[in-house]
């Protein structure tokens, strides 16, 4: 009996190859277009070949991911559903991005919506359809260690999203296939045109997907209304004031464009403290430092740091690692000592431990 897997589709590129890949593995493939948000007022609809309980045929589609994956489901004989998920999109990542801000940190919505909303609650909508796994276009492998836990890999070859999934749960990952981890980028487009598929030469998506103006202090202003702290003082690193600030949310740790502060010489926001709504202006080197803490602690490759681990921790998804050792502290965050200071340790980004090429977990910075 053939294994069913639900993939969901973007409407990209790489998880409509990844769909063919699984389909030429010999797996009974579902296509699942999943809408995570939508404006006030626009109609969920769902462009779909069977659409399921609750979720209403459109006569023409409510976008072009839905319409886009569609089209390769079409062309690759497979079923294909447009389920809505925008109360669970709402709630585990809109909702967290908005707080984060508003704490002064800088949220990495990308991290939580894998886990609560693409993994979590797309396997609950598969397991419900019959599927024995789900799938995704990422650039990722999974692999069982010899301790029994399961993990993500880098990518074969080229880009690498294993940053973006350290917070997936071990139940999560025994069901996920990745088929796409196993090539290049290059060779999945390839394998598109040679496809005749409509979405090869696609432009991968840059943008967060709820913010695609990429207008933060809008969105935040929108959402959050009469929560948001208006303007303040930019201090310099010993209290001076120096000028007044937009909001906090404006501001992230590092940011150098945009300050409208005329001081003669290039500087940078180096902290942000929300309870006096200050923005702490400094220099270049005042953003480098050898040590970070972090808590919400997922453990994927390791169970648990019993010991300190040397690994290579990365602080942002562009950062390429720098190796440090993990120490476990008694209320469970973690301590990171780099053997050199990195720069730019931003609240509320994640810190990725990594032991040769795998993931042993990640937190939430400090």
């Amino acid at each position: 009996m053939r294994k069913k897997v639900v993939v969901g589709m973007s409407g990209g590129v790489d998880s409509s190859v990844a769909a063919y890949l699984l389909k030429e593995a010999g797996y009974e493939v579902i296509g699942v277009t999943m809408q995570m948000w939508r404006e006030e007022g626009e109609a969920f609809a769902a462009a779909d070949t069977g659409n399921r309980e609750g979720e209403e045929p459109a006569e023409s589609g409510f976008g072009t991911a839905a319409q886009d994956a569609k089209k390769v489901a079409d062309l690759l004989g497979i079923p294909h559903y447009t389920m809505d998920f925008t109360k669970e999109f709402k709630r585990s990542v809109v909702d967290y991005f908005v707080e984060e801000y508003l704490c002064g940190r800088t949220p990495n919505p990308c991290n939580v919506c894998n886990r609560y909303v693409k993994w979590e609650a797309l396997l609950m909508r598969g397991r419900a359809l019959g599927a024995d796994y789900i799938a995704t276009g990422h650039y990722a492998r999974i692999e069982k260690l010899p301790n029994g836990r399961y993990t993500v890999k880098n990518a074969a070859a080229g880009k690498d999203q294993t940053y973006a999934l350290y917070n997936l749960t071990q139940e999560q990952l025994a069901h996920t296939l990745m088929p796409v981890g196993s090539y290049a980028k290059e060779k999945i487009r390839e394998m598109a045109k040679q496809l005749a598929l409509p979405v090869a030469a696609k432009p991968d998506s840059q943008d967060i997907c709820f913010i695609p103006d990429g207008d933060y202090g809008a969105f935040l202003q929108r959402e959050a209304g009469g929560r948001l702290a208006g303007a303040g003082s930019f201090v310099g690193t010993d209290g001076t004031v120096l000028g007044e600030h937009r909001g906090i949310v404006h501001y992230t740790i590092g940011q150098r464009k945009g300050l409208q502060l005329a001081m003669g010489k290039p500087v940078f926001v180096t902290a942000i403290r929300p309870k006096t709504n200050e923005v702490v202006i400094g220099k270049n080197e005042d953003l480098y430092t050898d040590t970070l803490f972090c808590d919400r602690i997922n453990y994927m490759g390791a169970a648990d740091f019993a010991e300190s681990v040397r690994a290579k921790i990365k602080i942002r998804y562009a950062h390429a690692g720098t190796m440090g050792v993990l120490e476990k502290q008694a209320d469970g965050r973690i301590k990171c000592t780099f053997d050199v200071p990195v720069r730019a340790v931003t609240p509320g980004q994640a810190a990725v431990f990594y032991q040769d090429d795998y993931v042993l977990g990640g937190g939430t910075i400090l």
